[in-house]
């Protein structure tokens, strides 16, 4: 299927634009109920969801709001019993970002039922896709900053 790329779908040029191609969803690269598969999180969110949830909405907002905020708005929500609410959006955020499928229901059924194994998975997600939740954002970005390959500094002088 395509889409137009906006009002301007012409280049200075006159030359049509490139059409965008809009894919099918993909598939997660866990299932929900595969808590099991990462111990570490699923224990870090079995004992902390808010630091798990905070984790995963700092990466998903790509750093525009700490872990921190998100994992105290997330435990002030579980206060009224509305957390699921809060973490439903960032779940639709994720699969937006990864075209994932909403699936077994949608994402507001999946964390009002069974919240720990959605932020489960989506902390399993984001490991799946080359991210650390613990680094967070900053800490990813340098991560993937160092992970470029320079060519090799030469010698200021020659010696023989």
């Amino acid at each position: 299927m395509y889409s137009s790329t906006g009002p301007s779908q012409y280049a200075a040029t006159g030359v049509p634009a490139q059409p965008v191609i809009v894919t099918a969803p993909r598939q997660w690269s866990t299932g929900l109920c595969d808590c099991c598969l990462d111990c570490s999180s699923c224990c870090l969110t079995c004992w902390c969801p808010c630091i798990s949830f905070g984790r995963i909405a700092e990466i998903v907002n790509k750093g525009t709001t700490s872990c921190c905020v998100h994992g105290c708005l997330y435990t002030i929500l579980c206060l009224t019993g509305c957390q699921c609410i809060y973490s439903c959006m960032y779940r639709s955020t994720l699969r937006r970002q990864y075209l994932l499928p909403d699936q077994p229901c949608n994402d507001c059924c999946v964390h009002c039922c069974c919240g720990y194994c959605a932020l489960c998975q989506e902390y399993r997600e984001l490991k799946h896709r080359g991210f650390e939740p613990s680094l967070g954002w900053q800490g990813n970005l340098l991560r993937r900053n160092q992970g470029v390959v320079m060519p090799p500094a030469g010698p200021s002088e020659m010696k023989r």
